[in-house]
């Protein structure tokens, strides 16, 4: 059939406030145009972030009942790890109440002034973790990858060349090898199995071990069964399990690809470096068989688990963007192409050429998105990348924004409805104005800078 339903009834609904321009002008300015200051409340569509918004299921919240809050040596511990090793044979899973805090457990162990951590694209906070430490976050992108309307069924791949002409020349600096899946900060887009198994080979030749930044995991599998030479008849849960073979640990947010609110682990084969994380996780956020996360939490990830492979879904999943993708393309926004599995990211400085980089048309764009329809989104450019540990400040490699779609929370009508909000902001994008700075704290200035427009 030609539409792709949502595989799922809705059992429970929360209301939406409805808000008039003029009201959202006025939000918008108390919240110093910056939307993460905005409340929920507010916002008539949130497209901020797919992290920890999605809906749980009904058998997510029944396994929240069954949540035990023991403070050691929980069965609930037994039921998420064994969910966890299903998909991923690590020797070691350490659980953390999310993402980011398996990453600062990591470079804590791993990072330090002089050290260099290449990826595919680090994300903010893997960056701002790595950076944090003193150590540098270095991004190998393709070049496709760079370039967003340029087409290419994996631009989330790691540059080999690249990595391996660093890992030959500067490789004593360097104390493993990250790969983001898929590459959120370059627009949703997956990394090959090949890509996966060369970069892991790269780096075990010069010595280092390889992590894998998973929190879109599954999505990345689905592009892979659908996109790459002899995998279209294995299974999603198969793919998976490949990914992660080859790797030496990983990084996860369970507010992603896992279906939960909260959460996230370090899983890890080294005994050694796993002894080492442990004794900082129960420093800074538990102990190992609860990591700062409730018993039922827990529960609730080893559902989000089995469901997350579930391929009817993820074809509605990739679906759902691929849609709101088409109309934009259809009324000349540009996006980066082909359409990210998690959210579209919407090409901000080429369409709005008028808008120098370091005035941040990514910002303008937010504003006019909150401002036209109340859709709340993300800027992914030079507000988030442009400035440096040193203070300065350069335009990111791309200026985008990113529309994220929660996990099961909004329908066709939804989509429909921020298309049309674009077609209204493309009748007078050229009279948007550029944004400045007016505070901005030192580090991840994103999420709690100041703006104001320029005149």
């Amino acid at each position: 059939m030609k539409t792709i339903i949502e595989p799922f009834r809705i059992k429970s609904v929360e209301p939406i406030r409805m808000t008039t321009p003029q009201q959202r002008a006025r939000l918008l300015e108390l919240a110093h145009h910056n939307p993460f200051f905005l409340h929920a409340d507010d916002v008539v569509i949130d497209l901020l972030t797919d992290s920890g918004t999605a809906a749980m299921s009904a058998k997510q919240w029944a396994a929240i009942m069954q949540g035990d809050e023991s403070y050691a040596g929980s069965p609930s511990f037994a039921r998420f790890e064994a969910a966890v090793r299903n998909l991923m044979p690590f020797s070691h899973v350490i659980p953390t109440h999310q993402g980011r805090a398996a990453e600062a457990i990591l470079f804590h162990l791993l990072g330090g002034p002089g050290r260099i951590v290449p990826s595919n694209t680090h994300f903010d906070t893997t960056r701002g973790n790595i950076e944090a430490t003193g150590a540098e976050a270095v991004d190998l992108v393709i070049a496709e990858g760079r370039d967003p309307a340029r087409l290419h069924p994996f631009k989330g791949n790691m540059d080999l060349d690249r990595l391996a002409a660093l890992l030959a020349e500067r490789g004593d600096a360097v104390p493993c090898v990250m790969l983001t899946v898929t590459n959120n900060a370059g627009g949703g887009q997956p990394v090959s199995l090949a890509n996966i198994r060369a970069v892991a080979e790269l780096a075990h030749r010069h010595g280092k071990p390889f992590f894998i930044d998973g929190c879109r995991f599954a999505e990345n599998a689905w592009f892979i069964k659908q996109r790459e030479p002899g995998q279209h008849d294995r299974s999603v849960v198969e793919i998976v399990r490949d990914m992660f073979a080859v790797a030496d640990g990983m990084t996860m947010s369970a507010k992603k690809d896992a279906f939960a609110n909260i959460g996230g682990w370090l899983a890890l084969d080294d005994d050694e470096l796993a002894a080492r994380a442990r004794t900082r996780l129960i420093q800074t956020e538990g102990f190992p068989t609860y990591g700062g996360l409730a018993g039922r939490d827990l529960d609730a990830i080893a559902q989000g688990l089995a469901e997350i492979v579930d391929e009817d879904y993820l074809a509605y999943r990739i679906r759902t963007n691929e849609y709101i993708g088409e109309k934009l393309l259809a009324l000349g926004i540009p996006i980066v192409r082909p359409t990210g599995g998690h959210a579209v990211f919407v090409d901000a400085r080429a369409w709005l050429p008028h808008i120098p980089p370091l005035a941040y048309p990514g910002q303008s764009l937010v504003c006019a998105l909150y401002l036209r329809g109340g859709i709340r989104a993300c800027e992914i450019g030079t507000v988030m990348f442009g400035r440096h540990p040193d203070g300065s400040e350069t335009p990111a490699a791309m200026d985008l924004v990113r529309l994220a779609m929660p996990r099961r929370v909004y329908t066709q009508s939804h989509a429909d409805y921020v298309v049309e909000t674009f077609a209204e902001i493309a009748a007078h994008k050229d009279a948007l104005p550029g944004y400045r700075i007016t505070w901005e704290p030192p580090a991840m200035r994103h999420f709690t800078a100041r703006f104001a427009p320029l005149a």
